[in-house]
């Protein structure tokens, strides 16, 4: 996945997140990124289904997010119940129109409408998985044209061989923690309100998932 995404420029970088994963709140991510700040955010609407010529297909979604700087912590995911701490490698790459176009550029600066691909490197417990994620920012009517165009542009190329990117596998990174960890599996439904085209799923060593 990594050699498939290297044709755009991308920033990377090292970050631990922990996510509240009990109590479950219906429609609501709450976490603390790099135990420096709290973010929340809230299920809006769902926009249909987001399909690139058979090469993938997943939720699109509308969530809003506030973010609020912290005291920094330490092991938050090992310490209170119902936090769980994930590893993450990050490769972020910023899509913006340009000369009528959609074009990559290197993540930060410029307040142009733009769509964030990330993908990452996921480490939860001893297994690893890719996630890849879209997130448009800009004004409201630009929004879902702009990562149209940007997933059109990304899935140009062919995927890597094994790796299936479909609706059975594209949530919320809440709803595929709880679906991975027995923990909270028990009892757990899909409380998701009609889909997540935040983060796909892909397992290494069986590529089929995508977040």
């Amino acid at each position: 996945m990594a050699e498939w995404f290297d044709r755009f420029p991308a920033v990377a970088e090292f970050q631990d997140d922990s996510y509240l994963l009990d109590p479950r709140l219906a429609g609501i991510s709450v976490k603390i990124r790099s135990g420096r700040t709290f973010e929340v955010k809230i299920y809006r609407s769902s926009l249909g289904i987001l399909d690139t010529a058979g090469r993938a297909r997943g939720h699109l979604e509308s969530w809003q997010k506030w973010s609020f700087p912290v005291t920094p912590l330490s092991k938050v995911g090992g310490g209170p119940a119902g936090w769980t701490l994930v590893r993450k490698k990050r490769r972020i790459s910023q899509f913006l129109v340009a000369d009528g176009r959609i074009q990559a550029v290197l993540a930060g600066g410029g307040e142009e409408p733009r769509c964030a691909v990330e993908l990452t490197e996921v480490r939860l417990r001893d297994e690893s998985w890719w996630t890849l994620g879209f997130e448009a920012t800009g004004p409201t009517s630009l929004l879902q044209s702009h990562l149209e165009a940007t997933a059109t542009l990304v899935f140009a190329c062919d995927l890597p061989e094994g790796i299936e990117l479909g609706t059975e596998s594209s949530m919320p990174y809440v709803e595929w923690l709880c679906l991975r960890l027995p923990a909270y599996r028990s009892g757990f439904r899909r409380l998701r309100c009609s889909g997540g085209c935040r983060r796909r799923t892909a397992r290494t060593t069986r590529p089929r998932r995508w977040r």
